[in-house]
This record gives C-alpha cells, sequence and structure tokens, in this order.
C-alpha cells in the first residue's frame, strides 16, 4: 500500500474522532472537532498531490479517494443540519441535495466497477468537494464562535456581526457547493455514459 493510499486511510480512520469530538460535550468541542475535519480534508489534498507527483495512482486509490471523501463530508453534514438557524431548512434542503447526489453516483461507479471500470474523480467533482469542506470548516464551529465572542457594554461594536459574517459566508460556499454538486453528477455522467452501453 503506497502513502497516498495511506492518507486516504488515515482520513477514513479520522471520521470517527471528529464525529465524537464534535458530539461529545466539553468546552470548545465544535473547535477541536473542526481542526480534526481540516485535518482530514488536508490529507485528501495531499494523497492526490503524492499520488500524480509520484506516479502512484492505483485503482484502489482510485476507489476509496472518493468513498473517504464522501464519508466526511457525509458526517460533517449531518452535524452541521443539528445546529440551529434561521436557515436551517436551507441548510438541511442543500445536505439532502449532496447526499441524493453522492448516492447516484455512487450507484453510478458501481455499475461501471460491474463491468470492470474504475472511474475517478474528475475536476469539476474536486471543485466541489473543496467548496463543501470550506463551508463546513466554516459552519462546524458556529456555536462555539458565538460562545466565545466577548460581551458587554463596553464594547463599540456589536460582536455578534463576528459571529454572523462567519454564518452567511458558510452558508454561501453551501448554497454554491449544492449547486456545483448538482453540475458536476451531470457532467461526470454524461462524459462516462459508456457505463451504459450493453
Amino acid at each position: 500500500m503506497n502513502l497516498p493510499t495511506q492518507l486516504t486511510f488515515l482520513r477514513i480512520l479520522l471520521i470517527p474522532v471528529f464525529v465524537t469530538l464534535f458530539f461529545v460535550p466539553f468546552p470548545y468541542h465544535c473547535f477541536v472537532a473542526t481542526g480534526v475535519f481540516v485535518i482530514a480534508s488536508f490529507t485528501d489534498f495531499l494523497d492526490g498531490y503524492l499520488a500524480r507527483k509520484n506516479n502512484l495512482v492505483t485503482d484502489l486509490g482510485k476507489f476509496l479517494d472518493p468513498i473517504a471523501d464522501k464519508m466526511l463530508v457525509s458526517c460533517a453534514l449531518f452535524a452541521v443540519v443539528l445546529y440551529e438557524n434561521t436557515f436551517q431548512v436551507g441548510v438541511v434542503v442543500c445536505a439532502m441535495i449532496i447526499m441524493c447526489r453522492e448516492l447516484m453516483v455512487s450507484m453510478f461507479r458501481t455499475v461501471a466497477s460491474t463491468k470492470n471500470i474504475v472511474l475517478a474523480a474528475d475536476k469539476l467533482g474536486k471543485i466541489k468537494t473543496i467548496l463543501q469542506m470550506c463551508a463546513l470548516i466554516l459552519l462546524l464551529p458556529i456555536s462555539d464562535v458565538y460562545a466565545c465572542l466577548p460581551s458587554g457594554a463596553d464594547l463599540s461594536f456589536d460582536v455578534t456581526v463576528i459571529g454572523d459574517s462567519v454564518l452567511y459566508c458558510g452558508l454561501i460556499l453551501l448554497a454554491l457547493s449544492t449547486v456545483m454538486a448538482v453540475i458536476s453528477a451531470i457532467n461526470y455522467i454524461v462524459k462516462n455514459k459508456h457505463v451504459f452501453k450493453d
């Protein structure tokens, strides 16, 4: 097993650590969980970079990498939808669309595998993943962001603006990633439509 594949396995192993830290209450646990999420997300960039640079691309890597991405993002989306805010319904809708997209693409890859065709993630899919991870990095710790903001009459500005800015940026990125999820799925299936040829 080469280094890029080992990094992919590390990303999978970090998922239960991330989930546990997010849901077990202790001071600033959302920040800590987000830190683990960032590390796991970075391995996604690193394993792909090393595989291409050192010509270590393997069928196992092509198979595991998108699965690891989907597992990580899916768990993070479940965590984010539990945060109550004015836009919670929109977050849930985005999460549902993304999850349906991932299920559809996974089934498409399953059909391809029955024909001994290994489909790697494409550039649009990678852009979608980057947008999703950036959105989640902002949204996962949002409750801790509001909790750690200072308060008091002596402050010359409304500190909730900071928390609101982080929340809105995360929501915008989540919406963009949802649009990209739909576009990339259509492009992926059209580009590989030969899978359906009997």
